[in-house]
């Protein structure tokens, strides 16, 4: 039996990366998947997002694991549109335990900037809070709620911002701290009714996101066009564990656990999954 057999879970930003790693992962342990996805590009950002192709694949691969999918071309900055998509997957499966609030964008080098400012917010904040007000009228007693964060939420970065500072790249960090805030405070709130919530803090992931330009550009300031080999010597230096970066299923082990019955007890959690990037951050700036 799996651990997370027989219960149903609804995911954002589902089509490729760490969101189809979680489709996949929860699949495989026994939970059907809600899966939603923008699947069309935003102007602002400097790079690719995914395609209703995409989305096709990650039910190809739950369905390979024996469990049922519901997938839905979903906007996450608009409540209307996730709530049609999780109620279309209600409809099929009859219940909602598990909620992954993964869908985010990162709008370093985003043009112009302050639309790429609004453009991050709207999504990792705005996206975060409507994925999870949809799904609270259907949750019960021992439901799991999880969203994505980021190491650099956790970090006090006014001791590194310089005036000027790409505007896309405060946006992410902002987002990821306020919508930790969002979901520790919700806990608090939900936690006599049995429902948990937590928030998982990744370092830099092995994604589309992570391997683009805009990024490699935000890691190699110097170079014009850098490439991924000229970037990924660079993305070590944010851990303290000899990587440069993590796996989406490293993470995915993570959503695993939180929404299991292995972490009945573990709500308000703010888990670390970074390679010991806080670590060395905290240890750097004392």
């Amino acid at each position: 039996m799996g651990r997370v057999e027989g219960k149903v879970a609804f995911i954002t930003g589902a089509a490729r990366g760490q969101g189809r790693s979680h489709a996949v992962r929860l699949a495989e342990e026994g939970a059907d998947i809600i899966a939603v996805d923008l699947c069309e590009d935003i102007p602002t950002l400097g790079y690719a997002l995914a395609r209703p192709e995409d989305l096709e694949e990650t039910a190809n691969l739950v369905g390979k694991t024996g469990r049922r999918i519901v997938t839905a071309k979903a906007d996450v900055r608009k409540a209307d549109s996730l709530r049609a998509a999780l109620d279309a997957g209600l409809a099929e499966f009859g219940r909602l335990d598990i909620v992954v609030a993964q869908a985010g964008i990162a709008g370093m080098k985003g043009e112009p900037q302050y639309q790429a400012w609004c453009d991050v917010i709207d999504t990792n904040l705005i996206g975060t809070i409507n994925a999870i007000q949809v799904a609270l009228p259907h949750l019960r007693s021992g439901a799991s709620v999880i969203a994505t964060g980021s190491t650099a939420a956790m970090m006090d970065t006014s001791k590194t911002d310089q005036p000027g500072r790409d505007l896309g790249g405060i946006a992410y960090v902002h987002s990821k701290r306020a919508l930790s805030a969002y979901v520790h405070d919700l806990a608090t709130h939900l936690a006599p009714h049995g429902i948990r919530l937590n928030v998982v803090h990744p370092t830099n992931c092995n994604t589309p996101m992570l391997q683009s330009e805009p990024m490699y550009r935000s890691f190699r300031p110097d170079l014009e066009h850098p490439t991924r080999a000229d970037a990924e010597p660079v993305f070590g230096v944010q851990q303290a564990m000899p990587i440069s970066y993590i796996e989406p299923e490293d993470i995915s082990n993570a959503i695993v656990y939180l929404a299991s019955e292995e972490a009945r007890y573990v709500t308000g959690m703010q888990l670390r999954v970074d390679g010991g990037g806080y670590l060395k951050w905290y240890d750097h700036h004392l």
